[in-house]
């Protein structure tokens, strides 16, 4: 099962993380965000998928695919 999310803010990169340390696939839109909004998630999907040895793909502009 992948988890699919589109935040509407940086405040829920909290659902990304909890999701993501559950062992879930997470499917980010990042569609709705202000372009620094946007880079500000990534940074944060990027530092969660080093940390726990993830992976991060890029599937579209502003669609990003984290896996455990």
């Amino acid at each position: 099962m992948v988890k699919k999310l589109r935040p509407q803010n940086y405040n829920e990169v909290l659902y990304v993380g909890h999701f993501f340390r559950k062992g879930l696939p997470v499917l980010m839109d990042l569609s709705d965000l202000s372009e620094d909004e946007a880079k500000q998630l990534v940074d944060f999907a990027t530092g969660l998928v080093f940390a726990r040895r993830g992976s991060l793909d890029r599937v579209d502009r502003r669609l990003f695919l984290l896996q455990p």
